[in-house]
């Protein structure tokens, strides 16, 4: 039996998951959980074999909880299932040592199937996705990309330097590289294209 927990935070969509996976005769649904934050704890207590998670959600994002249970050595397979049709989200949850990345227009069939996959040590990734992903690379740099994030969230050059520990200077340069990387003209623009690529 392969235990599986579901972290997704529209409670529709999650207890029609654990609909779904309960009626397959080799999964078990042992934890369905609202926020990335109790995804984490209920893993560390209740190990399971496979964490179905999406990307966005309070307190902890999917790719953030894959990070800290891979940090953590934490045998749990994750697999991110997701509205996000980016291939830049794809490259951040594979860096992130997801094991899988399907989208939730995919059938319920995929999924167990990918739950299985993942669990016998396999990857599971929608393909058309993962053909684009490795076609245009992310060109941004882990500080250009945290700087621009936080410009995209509204703070201040002064704000973001006191932020990362920088100085005002290396903030405007990695904000100015990554406009030119981006080929727009500011940082708001900037920011709209890498979130849409999914860089972000």
């Amino acid at each position: 039996m392969i235990r599986v927990l579901i972290a997704e935070d529209q409670a529709m969509v999650r207890g029609a998951l654990g609909a779904l996976l309960g009626i397959e005769g080799d999964l078990q649904v042992i934890a369905q959980v609202a926020d990335g934050r109790a995804a984490l704890e209920e893993t560390l207590s209740k190990r399971p074999d496979v964490v179905v998670t999406d990307i966005e959600m309070p307190l902890m994002t999917g790719l953030d909880l894959a990070v800290e249970l891979q940090r953590r050595r934490s045998p749990a397979r994750v697999i991110i299932l997701t509205t996000f049709a980016r291939p830049g989200f794809l490259r951040r949850a594979l860096d992130a040592h997801a094991a899988g990345y399907l989208l939730k227009d995919a059938p319920a069939s995929q999924l167990a199937e990918a739950i299985r996959r993942v669990h016998a040590g396999g990857r599971a990734v929608d393909p058309a996705l993962a053909t684009e992903a490795w076609t245009e690379s992310d060109p941004l740099t882990d500080r250009e990309r945290q700087a621009l994030r936080l410009a995209d969230e509204g703070a201040s050059t002064q704000s973001i330097a006191e932020l990362l520990n920088l100085s005002e200077g290396t903030v405007r340069n990695y904000l100015s590289e990554a406009i030119s990387k981006l080929g727009v003209k500011t940082r708001v623009e900037a920011a709209r294209l890498a979130r849409a690529k999914g860089w972000l």
